[in-house]
């Protein structure tokens, strides 16, 4: 089991910085757009890790971010991971080339004909909605998104 966080950075024009994942071999999330984020560090918070990572691939210091959620993904092909997911509206530095992928500023209509997870459509609309703090389950098999539950609950998945 692993422990990760995933940060949709929001700009003033209603635009996520996505991260398109072309660059690494072997990549789980191959081709997809996705947030930025990464696995903890020994001892890290969540605060803790999501401010490193959004710096070492970004170059950007988060300075407003909420902590929306949190995400329990269980795989027939992958180790049980949490992500901690955040939502950020304010940062300082200059956006620089990250080498995991190409970052782009993409707007919100424009994500849903982008290939993602089924799974990150679900808690995206969650974090967009501004809520309180929410537990999500996904359950994958191969790439099929089989099962989301929000706070315990299931929810219909498209099949």
């Amino acid at each position: 089991m692993r422990n990760t966080t995933l940060c949709y950075l929001e700009n003033d024009r209603g635009e996520y910085l996505m991260l398109h994942r072309v660059k690494k071999k072997n990549d789980v999330n191959q081709d997809k757009w996705i947030g930025i984020g990464g696995k903890f560090e020994d001892g890290e918070s969540p605060e803790e890790c999501v401010l490193r990572e959004a710096k070492e691939e970004t170059g950007l210091t988060l300075t407003d971010y909420r902590y929306c959620g949190l995400v329990t993904f269980v795989s027939d092909r992958w180790e049980t991971e949490y992500m901690h997911l955040f939502h950020a509206t304010g940062w300082t530095g200059t956006l620089r080339e990250c080498d995991e992928g190409v970052l782009e500023w993409i707007g919100k209509k424009e994500l849903a004909a982008l290939p993602q997870w089924a799974g990150d459509r679900i808690f995206l609309r969650l974090m967009d909605e501004g809520g309180p703090f929410f537990s999500l389950k996904l359950r994958y098999e191969g790439e099929r998104l089989a099962y989301a539950a929000l706070n315990g609950k299931p929810l219909e998945v498209e099949a």
